[in-house]
């Protein structure tokens, strides 16, 4: 029986903070169609994840899908809902919170936005993105979703409603708040973001909860019925990485040409590549994909990146020639990269696949018709290693937020790929 669900806004963070669980020897899934009624297909599940794909959505839309999924869960008597919400705080946040609010009849929710493990915390009510206040950072010059406003309780209270209050981190011992509402809790370490679950939990408060994958990788010891005994071994990955790119975020550029610094073969593509959705079907898509393909049947690590060289700029020209919005723009780039995995999987090129960005990854999936997934464990902070069955065939793929990950991730997850050890199982 489903002990927690978790409610994601897109696919990659649905995977990192399912892998929480999972590590800790939760019988975890990640499953993609939001419309799903999975009451009995997931009853052997301990945790289910459910990446309800709403982080783009008008806000009204979004609180529905939330709504109507927390709906089911109370119907089904799941004893924990957690929403999980980006890291940066990127998208329908106060919306998709009060939709769990609502639907599960509670009176409070208690919001845990902080992942300290990767450098983002929550100060006096405002977030911070390794030291820099999100809105100021790279999240607040986002193309497609840039953040506005660091102060949590006022970002969330520009979506609901509902009271927000914002609150210090509690101590054990500490008295549990009374309010009714979201209530915004600081978090400037993962003692922070413990201590203060272990008191909600002390006074019964974790019913429902929100928080990105920071304050999910408590979960497992704040709820006994989330983890359990696991006997895990590593498989034994391709050691040539092939990555599909669909990321804009500058952490990822810098990767990526870091990557293409250390020898990595790197295919661009070009503005009608990535925005007109039937390319890849005419004559010139066919061959430019025979010869993508026949470069990367020559081995050595490989990306196919959706950015232009130096900056977006042609591609933005391209989109305002053809009338195109920011929303039919990253679609169709993600849509495009979907078709290409498809081509490169059914041509059976061998490697380890990398996809970063949510958009992206969603699509892919779709395009291969997965849509249920297994996160195993992390690389990196962030860095999630799954598996999927295509054609009666196991694979593997390693993802990521567009914002996650070092300078030198690419590089170094190369290294890691010829050492089939997950960092969990190291110590």
């Amino acid at each position: 029986m489903i002990q927690l669900l978790i409610i994601a806004d897109d696919f990659t963070g649905a995977l990192d903070a399912g892998v929480q669980l999972a590590v800790r020897g939760a019988k975890t899934a990640v499953i993609t169609d939001a419309a799903a009624d999975w009451s009995e297909s997931a009853r052997d599940l301990d945790v289910l994840v459910v990446d309800a794909e709403t982080r783009h959505l008008p806000t009204a839309q979004a609180y529905e899908i939330v709504f109507r999924i927390v709906t089911l869960a109370a119907r089904l008597q799941v004893p924990y809902i957690y929403k999980k919400t980006d890291s940066a705080l990127r998208g329908n946040v106060g919306a998709e919170l009060s939709a769990v609010l609502h639907a599960s009849g509670e009176t409070q929710l208690p919001f845990l936005p902080a992942f300290p493990q990767i450098g983002r915390c929550t100060v006096k009510g405002v977030h911070y993105i390794q030291g820099v206040p999100v809105d100021q950072s790279v999240f607040g010059k986002d193309p497609f979703e840039p953040v506005k406003q660091s102060r949590v309780d006022q970002l969330v209270a520009s979506q609901t409603q509902d009271p927000v209050i914002s609150l210090p981190a509690l101590t054990a011992g500490a008295q549990t708040p009374e309010q009714k509402g979201i209530l915004v809790f600081d978090a400037e370490s993962e003692e922070d973001l413990f201590a203060t679950g272990h008191a909600l939990q002390k006074a019964g408060r974790l019913r429902i909860m929100g928080g990105c994958a920071g304050f999910a990788a408590m979960l497992p010891e704040l709820l006994d019925s989330c983890r359990g005994e696991r006997h895990f071994t590593m498989p034994r990955l391709h050691e040539r990485l092939l990555m599909l790119c669909g990321s804009v975020n500058p952490i990822t550029l810098t990767q990526l040409e870091r990557a293409e610094q250390a020898g990595f073969l790197r295919l661009r593509m070009r503005p009608d590549q990535k925005l007109e959705p039937e390319y890849w079907e005419t004559p010139d898509g066919r061959e430019q994909l025979e010869c993508w393909i026949a470069q990367l049947e020559q081995g050595g690590h490989a990306v196919i990146d959706s950015n232009d060289p130096g900056s977006n700029e042609p591609t933005a020209q391209y989109a305002r020639e053809q009338g195109l919005t920011l929303e039919q723009v990253r679609q169709r780039i993600s849509g495009s990269l979907g078709q290409i995995l498809k081509a490169v999987h059914d041509h059976q090129v061998e490697g380890t696949l990398l996809i970063t960005g949510g958009d992206t990854l969603k699509q892919c999936m779709d395009r291969l018709e997965v849509y249920q997934i297994e996160p195993l464990c992390e690389l990196e902070p962030g860095v999630v290693l799954s598996r999927f069955a295509y054609q009666d065939v196991t694979r593997y793929v390693i993802s990521k937020s567009g914002g996650f990950g070092s300078e030198n991730l690419l590089v170094n997850l190369v290294n890691r790929l010829s050492q089939p050890v997950c960092s969990q199982y190291e110590r």
